[in-house]
């Protein structure tokens, strides 16, 4: 096992389990900062300390030693039911972290943003990485959020810390242990003929997880320092969305596809359905609107700085799709 210590912050999470999976594999010795205990790492061997991403003494205690940290650790919102939390642990979360990087003299810091922390237009035009993020140009809690800890992040290294941040899009692919993926819900929903229609509006750009962790891994190694980059992958339609679900499953597409305004109309009525059913929701107000937006994300910085290059959107749902079926989640 390599002497280099990685510690990962959020792991328990849809990305941070892959990365964590990814970094042993390498042979590196991995620490682990979750929020409470966990069984999930066991058989991998890492050193679990559990705290509070607010606390900078146990930031301190999980980071002394570590050559680089990658900061996963986020609250993702799409209901603007929690704005107040989403700041605390997105923005003074990540001042935490930047502090106790510092202190323990960590060489790398890699964080997980958002390109949802991106303002975008309607248009098709193709979307690079700003050099600066401006809350002010967002309306949500989340994309402010996301901004203010990235200019805070790319800002804050020097040449002993070496600070990048990566933009992920929709995650998609296998390993959502915790069932906690919304698409992924999606996915569930369809392949049991409880999501039986299309939308005729809306795209978004799809990326694999296993494509994201390799992205932060490469980012540790060969980002440079105050940079952002995008860890993109593939736009689809809604319906070319399910069109590929349905070839992946063998089955017809759907005929019925709605337009806006009948899922708007919906919307409260799909949140109550998801609850009941015990899955994060899918369609909200904010993701209608977000799959209106433009997401046309470019990973050519990426590419051209670390050999960034992620598999189609038709391979990782082909993935997502069979461990799913092979991994249904467990009733409690």
């Amino acid at each position: 096992m390599s002497e280099k210590l990685s510690v990962v912050t959020g792991a328990k999470g849809y990305l941070g389990h892959t990365l964590v999976t990814k970094l042993v594999e390498r042979g590196e010795k991995v620490r682990l900062a979750l929020h409470s205990p966990a069984h999930d790492f066991d058989e991998l061997g890492c050193e679990v300390v559990t705290g509070s991403i607010n606390d900078i003494d146990y930031l301190c205690r999980v980071f002394e030693g570590a050559d680089t940290v990658y900061h996963v650790a986020g609250l993702v919102d799409i209901t603007g039911t929690k704005d107040d939390l989403v700041w605390q642990v997105n923005y003074e979360g990540t001042k935490c972290v930047v502090e106790a990087c510092k202190k323990c003299g960590v060489r790398c810091l890699v964080y997980v943003s958002s390109v949802d922390c991106v303002p975008v237009g309607h248009d098709r035009a193709v979307i690079t990485e700003p050099e600066h993020f401006d809350p002010e140009k967002l309306s949500d809690a989340y994309g402010k959020s996301k901004a203010a800890a990235t200019e805070l992040v790319n800002s804050s290294g020097d040449e002993n810390f070496r600070t990048c941040s990566v933009h992920p899009s929709c995650v998609i692919g296998p390993n959502d242990v915790h069932h906690s993926s919304s698409v992924c819900s999606m996915i569930t929903l369809y392949d049991n003929g409880l999501f039986p229609m299309s939308l005729n509006f809306g795209a978004y750009n799809f990326v694999d997880v296993r494509d994201v962790a390799d992205g932060m891994i490469a980012a540790a190694e060969k980002g440079r320092n105050g940079q952002s980059y995008f860890l993109s992958g593939e736009c689809l339609s809604v319906d070319g969305f399910v069109q590929v679900l349905a070839k992946v499953n063998n089955k017809k597409p759907p005929r019925i596809k709605l337009g806006k305004k009948a899922v708007l109309a919906i919307c409260p009525l799909g949140a109550w359905f998801f609850k009941i059913m015990k899955m994060p929701p899918v369609l909200t107000p904010f993701s209608i609107n977000k799959i209106c937006e433009n997401c046309n994300f470019s990973y050519a910085k990426a590419a051209a700085d670390f050999g960034y290059s992620p598999m189609s959107a038709e391979q990782s749902l082909t993935d997502t799709v069979h461990w799913l079926k092979a991994h249904p989640k467990e009733e409690k």
